[in-house]
């Protein structure tokens, strides 16, 4: 019923959508941020209890870096 009702309103002022984007972009940086934060520390601390550098961790932040760190932290050496 609801989603009848959506469909149903008229279009949205363009003005009011380029200030929803405006918002809506001014945040998500913000949610990156906070997401990679939550990734990231619980990584650094398994890095320091495995004999490898923290700064490890941060390989999280680029590109495919998570699947070398899952390597890297699975075939380890016998540390």
């Amino acid at each position: 019923m609801h989603n009848l009702a959506l469909l149903l309103q008229a279009p949205m002022d363009p003005a009011a959508a380029r200030h929803v984007a405006l918002v809506f972009l001014a945040a998500l940086p913000i949610v990156i941020l906070v997401c990679l934060i939550i990734v990231i520390v619980p990584f650094w601390f398994i890095c320091k209890k495995a004999g490898f550098s923290p700064w490890l961790s941060l390989l999280l932040i680029i590109p495919f870096g998570n699947l070398v760190l899952y390597y890297v932290l699975a075939f380890q050496s016998g540390r």
